[in-house]
């Protein structure tokens, strides 16, 4: 009865879209570079009959397009590419791969976001920005190593965690609050060197999505926002290389194919060598330091038939720190993902992954007294089967299951026999987190695009362990004992999804969304920045799941035939069930942690303004966030609301890319911000001829603003059929401010009745020198 009731609803909900399918045919395909066989992910596909039938392709390059039979023109485009008009006949179902050719060298240099169809108008979904790897490469970054994370953060509604750091903020959210994927793989800690380096390697990445406002249905775990990172997949026409040799580090990439057009490899590592600089010291304790990392990106994939392909990809990373003997720090994240491609048939297609992720590190402290180490995971082991259906080229559904079991470890603490500490295991958590999710896009004639969807999700945390229960002084006042397997807490969480775009002309439109999103995986962290040795904790009886609302609203509109876009957003997000801690909170190797923490609310609201100009000698954009972010606890500030640490009035940032002739290209970027919130103290007394510090409310206090100008230049080097070079040249903080990592309180040496604030700041000015070539 149950089967025939389900069936009857699957009919009854497709049934539409089932008989506008009958009397359509449909083209569909993949496209690819015509030089490298890359899939390329976004290229805009429409009917030049039908111009308001466009679709993207996935994010394997494949697309679907339904008509009703007839002879058409299908346009096919995609940034620094020629565009391709192919003549179709769709009098039956045809299958039409499609192979794009890189576009003329003035515009191969000049690298935009979106297409010239103006997608970032008609889509319904808002508050996403795509980045190109070139247009990432051109912008200079500390120590000449391009990043990422760090241009991203150059974006309205992202913010950055401060110098040294890769975490960032999304409209008011938390660092932990990201969810960042490699290859759909999460990377808990995406920072090398302590924040100075990103763990993703440029050279190996050809796709860079960020969600900051409408969450597609697909997406969930995380509150603030979703960055979708895709590596390449190789060159299945012939072997290549590139790389590159900076002051610190230098990165070598090749690729080549398995079988010539039916699959490639390719393989990026990079790795710096400061520890090299170290040996050459004379004082021993410095010359047995290290302080270095290494990172490896791997992939392959091979063509099973026409409608299947499969994909191995992973990478592994790994940071060393080391102070003499007595002292060493490692860490790093390992992903690895294996996955099926396959299409049903012309309108069907379907990808099965299964993922495996882990983020580590590992502590160790010598002296004569002591020997002690300290490790911390987490880890995933991570299934998904998502679907795609085209219907036509106005109803596409999306929907799949996914799966992810948990363990986190928060450490364990060996300690040698003379040791004065006694050793210590944590109990490990496990957890299992579930979902399924259908979306659905809906064209209503040319003017309404619609995105809705529903996300339902299930949170259970199981045994074995043992897991109490604190009243609300963090008291234990209850222990339960649980076997292996056997259920603690279920949590079960709707997270509806919606947008609509309405066009106002053919270069303008409203959008308009709303989004919830919940949180199952929680960092905890002793500062306001992730760092290494930060402890990620799951869902259970004391501590509930995240959750939060956001609605937006927006305007988008292009100029001068789509070479300029501008778009303006405002939003308003409230949170539940936030995090903070208990004054004087012991984080590290506590395990009763939970009875640390505190819980509250938060809410953010804000404006932002962006205007990019994507074609031409002259490149760059404007992004401009005016925003307020704020959190309630019980027990803080009397109850009332106060500003976030992440809380940030203005954040203006300035890109510029200027090509001179075919030998050089100029680039720089300017950045400010209001300083963070910060609690500073507003008194002191003396205990036992000892100064302690008496703080007042919770960051009522700012920062000084922060602000930069980076500046760099590119020589390109003689270029041949089989080798191409350049020279990057760049200065970080051009003028040498000296933005505060901190502000230390002291007693003024002359004179002890005062107090002097000591500013600490990481960097002047930091000039870098990159050759980078290609083979």
């Amino acid at each position: 009865m149950q089967t025939k009731i389900i069936t009857l609803s699957a009919t009854v909900l497709f049934l539409p879209l089932l008989l506008m399918a009958q009397a359509r045919h449909t083209v569909s395909g993949t496209v690819r570079d015509a030089a490298s066989g890359e899939t390329l992910i976004g290229a805009s596909i429409f009917l030049l009959e039908r111009p308001h039938s466009a679709v993207l392709s996935n994010a394997y390059g494949f697309y679907s397009l339904s008509a009703p039979p007839g002879n058409y023109h299908l346009i096919v485009s995609f940034t620094g590419y020629r565009s391709d008009t192919i003549p179709v006949s769709l009098d039956h179902d045809l299958t039409n791969p499609i192979q794009l050719t890189p576009g003329a060298p003035q515009l191969q240099e000049v690298v935009v976001t979106g297409n010239r169809n103006a997608n970032n108008v008609t889509k319904p979904l808002m508050g996403v920005q795509k980045l190109s790897i070139n247009e990432i490469k051109d912008i200079p970054v500390i120590f000449g190593e391009k990043d990422i994370l760090k241009t991203i953060q150059l974006l309205p509604g992202v913010q950055s965690a401060g110098d040294g750091n890769s975490g960032f903020y999304v409209r008011g959210g938390s660092v932990d609050q990201n969810l960042i994927l490699l290859d759909e793989a999460t990377v808990y800690n995406p920072s090398h060197l302590l924040g100075f380096f990103s763990t993703f390697n440029s050279d190996a990445i050809k796709d860079v999505t960020l969600y900051k406002g409408a969450i597609p249905a697909e997406y969930g775990g995380r509150l603030a926002s979703v960055l979708d990172v895709r590596m390449n997949d190789g060159n299945d026409k012939g072997f290549h290389g590139s790389g590159g040799i900076g002051l610190i580090s230098s990165r070598l990439e090749l690729e080549g194919p398995i079988e010539k057009d039916n699959g490639s490899w390719i393989v990026s590592a990079r790795r710096t060598y400061a520890d090299l600089f170290l040996k050459l010291s004379k004082d021993t304790n410095t010359n047995r330091s290290s302080l270095y990392f290494y990172d490896i990106n791997a992939k392959a994939n091979y063509k099973l038939g026409e409608k299947d392909r499969l994909y191995l990809s992973g990478y592994f990373g790994k940071d060393n720190l080391g102070l003499g003997n007595t002292f060493g720090l490692d860490y790093g994240n390992t992903t690895a993902t294996l996955r099926w491609n396959h299409i049903f048939n012309s309108r069907l297609f379907s990808n099965t992954s299964f993922i495996y992720s882990k983020y580590y590190y590992n502590i160790t402290v010598n002296d004569a007294n002591n020997n002690i180490g300290i490790n911390s995971n987490i880890r995933d082991l991570h299934f998904k089967e998502d679907l795609q259906y085209y219907a036509n080229a106005d109803n596409k559904i999306n929907f799949g299951i996914d799966v992810t079991h948990h363990t986190t470890s928060p450490g364990v603490i060996t300690a040698s026999q003379s040791s004065s500490f006694n050793g210590l295991t944590i109990q490990s958590k496990y957890a299992l987190e579930s979902a399924v999710y259908f979306s659905h896009d809906l064209s209503i004639g040319n003017a309404v695009n619609i995105n809705y969807g529903l996300r339902a999700g299930l949170f259970t945390v199981f045994g074995p362990g043992n897991f109490y229960t604190y009243d609300s002084a963090g008291n234990a006042i209850d222990t339960a004992t649980y076997t292996s397997g056997q259920v603690v807490k279920n949590y079960f969480n709707l997270e509806p999804r919606f947008s609509m775009s309405y066009k106002l002309n053919d270069v303008s439109s409203m959008k308009i969304s709303y989004t919830r999103t919940t949180q199952n995986l929680h960092l905890l962290s002793n500062s306001t920045s992730s760092n290494p040795t930060d402890v990620w904790i799951p869902s259970s009886n004391n501590v509930k799941p995240e959750i939060a609302d956001q609605v937006s609203l927006g305007y988008y509109r292009n100029f001068d035939d789509n070479r300029y876009e501008f778009s303006t957003e405002v939003y308003y997000r409230s949170m539940q069930n936030q995090i903070d801690y208990k004054n004087g909170a012991q984080l590290v190797a506590n395990e009763n942690v939970e009875s640390q923490l505190i819980f509250g609310k938060g809410r953010s609201y804000g404006l932002e303004m962006f205007l990019k100009k994507k074609f031409g000698q002259f490149t760059g954009w404007v992004s401009y966030t005016l925003s307020r972010t704020e959190r309630q606890f019980a027990g803080i500030n009397n109850y009332s609301w106060y500003p976030a640490n992440q809380d940030r009035t203005h954040d203006i940032s300035i890109v510029g890319v200027y090509k001179i002739n075919s030998k050089w290209t100029l680039s720089g970027d300017f950045v400010y911000y209001t300083g963070n919130a910060v609690t500073w103290p507003v008194g002191k007394y003396d205990v036992n001829g000892k100064v302690v510090w008496l703080y007042g409310q919770r960051n009522t206090s700012r920062m000084p603003p922060y602000n930069r100008l980076d500046i760099g230049a590119t020589l390109q080097g003689k270029k041949t059929k089989k080798f191409d070079s350049n020279w990057n040249f760049s200065v970080y903080n051009v003028y040498g401010r000296q933005n505060p990592y901190s502000i230390v309180f002291q007693q003024d040496p002359g004179d002890p009745s005062k107090t002097q604030a000591v500013r600490w700041a990481l960097f002047r000015w930091v000039p870098s020198v990159t050759y980078n070539f290609k083979f």
